[in-house]
């Protein structure tokens, strides 16, 4: 018998598309097994010490890693989503990491696995891409903000309990909405010095989204923390939030810095 998370993890590669046979190579997993899994012949392994959702609790309570927790938002809001087991057995995280960025990569799964210490977080390999998965039962109570469509075609507003986490722990979610959705560049500009153009450069970062909750979101709390940012239109669509400003990039530095 198969532990809950392997049996799960298994199921995640199937959904993929991948074959009986890659998965049994991949994990270990006797084709026996898994044709048991998929027919239903073998039942689910019993749940053992399944930690408590914080948000079910009689009295609900907040995340226990509230900091990890707030930069795991703001990776979810810029290139997150939960979707569905398509057995009705759960729900997946799935956070897309660009594959040019592996220490973001390892920022996340390191995120997850503080928030959902119970569960397996794996990699699924996309083009050009990694997906840092994970499964629960509870991912959705942990971020209402799930639903149908897309984030940018429905109101995203953060409960009160994630509010005060933000609140608390501001620099970690702008870190985190960086990290999915933005980035720090270098711009170049010329000017005229003593009758002669001269080229220079400077850093600044950026954050576009389309949706204007979540680009209020980032601009609210960079307001918090001091952060001045100005709005850029990408044709006639205010998609960008630019940083540029020196002592604002230099806090943005201190605090948040390329990805790597």
């Amino acid at each position: 018998m198969y532990d809950l998370e392997t049996h799960k993890h298994a199921l995640a590669l199937l959904d993929q598309g991948l074959s009986q046979n890659a998965v049994s190579k991949q994990t270990g997993i006797s084709r026996a097994a898994i044709r048991a899994w998929l027919t239903r012949i073998e039942p689910l392994p019993r749940i053992v010490g399944h930690a408590e959702c914080p948000r079910c609790a009689p009295v609900p309570f907040p995340p226990s890693d509230p900091a990890n927790y707030s930069y795991l938002l703001g990776l979810y809001l810029g290139y997150g989503c939960i979707s569905a087991h398509p057995r009705g057995l759960g729900y997946y995280l799935r956070i897309a990491c660009a594959d040019a960025w592996p220490g973001l990569i390892e920022e996340c799964r390191n995120a997850i696995a503080a928030i959902h210490p119970s569960g397996a977080v794996y990699l699924a390999q996309r083009q050009g891409c990694v997906a840092v998965t994970s499964y629960s039962r509870h991912w959705p109570c942990l971020f209402p903000q799930h639903g149908p469509g897309k984030k940018h075609d429905r109101t995203i507003a953060l409960a009160h309990w994630q509010q005060e986490i933000v609140n608390a722990h501001p620099w970690e979610f702008i870190r985190g909405l960086v990290h999915s959705d933005g980035c720090r560049i270098t711009n170049w500009a010329t000017r005229l010095v003593r009758g002669e153009r001269k080229r220079y450069e400077y850093p600044r970062y950026f954050f576009s989204n389309k949706s204007d909750d979540i680009r209020k979101l980032f601009s609210d709390t960079l307001t918090a923390v001091g952060v001045e940012w100005t709005r850029l239109a990408r044709g006639s669509d205010p998609f960008n939030i630019s940083v540029a400003r020196r002592a604002s990039v230099a806090l943005m530095d201190a605090h948040v810095g390329p990805k790597y």
